[in-house]
């Protein structure tokens, strides 16, 4: 349902370091690059965008979070290990929720500028 998603930075140079290595594991390229604003695309066309505010300062919002699908529990594990290494806070382990062991499997983290995300499958392990 929803194909685009934005982050407020505080410094985009180091935002793009940080997501940069992310988007790589995930198989995902740069849209575009502007001086204000970095798109990343994934192969199912979803974006995510990572840029300047229009006005004022970036700040991290209360109850805010992306989500990227994953197409391993691998992956989600990988992810989350290089979002923690490039200087993320840990929010959230890999590992299943909620009761069904073949279900979501997700963990969480925030980027640079204390933005949260997390990483899933739904799915047995692969």
């Amino acid at each position: 349902m929803i194909t685009l998603a934005r982050f407020g930075t505080r410094d985009l140079d180091r935002a793009k370091s940080f997501y940069d290595e992310l988007a790589a594991l995930l198989g995902a390229v740069r849209a575009f690059d502007r001086p204000d604003v970095v798109a990343y695309k994934a192969a199912d066309g979803g974006m995510l965008l990572i840029g300047k505010p229009f006005a004022g300062e970036a700040s991290p919002g209360n109850g805010n979070q992306v989500g990227i699908q994953a197409n391993s529990r691998a992956l989600v594990d990988a992810v989350h290990a290089k979002a923690i290494d490039l200087g993320g806070q840990c929010e959230g382990r890999p590992g299943v929720r909620g009761d069904d062991p073949n279900g979501f499997y997700g963990a969480y983290f925030r980027d640079l500028d204390g933005n949260k995300l997390v990483i899933f499958r739904f799915g047995p392990p692969d």
